[in-house]
């Protein structure tokens, strides 16, 4: 399977290349701005893609089977790039893989944003890109995975979480290596095919908790 990884030079990008590479059977692509960042996505075992989500994307859909967005403007940036990156270039990559066929598409969201108005005041912004996002991808006609996590954390994986439509989000967090397991899982699980749902640390393996949803 040709799988696409936007927002590959990110945290949560790295490891969802790392962990979907395990399978010879994947060819894992990232998509990187900067050619310097080029050598690190090939460390990982994924083949770069030098495309900019604030472009034209439509060639990095060329021939892939599935998509995985989990590009993020960062904490550093402000609105005008959380626009660019977290809604329009989604929507943007949505519309590519649409043009060109490629049915399968995954993306990391976020709680909250299924209700931005009601997030915390310095985050509305951005969980009003990632809700206009997950919209597009929901009406775009495409099998898609949207997962919600739960504020991430750089400990290492525990390999278990606890998965639902709704889960509580106070005082919860989840390992970014986690996420990205989750992500890489969904793929190719049908359960969570055309599903929307939160993730955060629990007692479940993934497999379980995505046959679960």
């Amino acid at each position: 399977m040709n799988i696409l990884i936007a927002g590959a030079n990110g945290t949560t990008g790295k490891k969802i290349i790392q962990e979907l590479s395990k399978d010879q059977k994947n060819t894992v692509y990232g998509m990187i701005r900067k050619e310097e960042q080029a050598q690190g996505i090939k460390d990982l075992g994924g083949q770069p893609v030098l495309e900019d989500l604030e472009e034209n994307v439509d060639k990095a859909v060329d021939n892939m089977d599935a998509i995985v967005f989990a590009a993020g403007s960062g904490p550093k940036t402000g609105p005008d790039k959380t626009t660019a990156v977290d809604k329009n270039g989604a929507i943007k990559l949505i519309d590519a893989a649409k043009k060109k066929g490629v049915e399968r598409f995954v993306m990391l969201s976020s709680v909250g944003s299924d209700q931005p108005q009601q997030g915390p005041e310095g985050m509305q912004h951005y969980l009003e890109a990632k809700h206009d996002a997950d919209e597009h991808l929901k009406a775009s006609g495409l099998t898609y995975t949207i997962v919600r996590p739960v504020a991430l954390t750089n400990e290492q994986a525990a390999g278990t979480i606890k998965a639902d439509k709704k889960v509580d989000h106070a005082d919860t967090s989840i390992p970014r290596a986690d996420v990205a397991s989750v992500l890489a899982h969904a793929i190719s699980e049908k359960n969570t095919f055309n599903k929307t749902f939160e993730i955060h640390s629990g007692n479940d393996t993934i497999q379980e908790a995505l046959n679960n949803i």
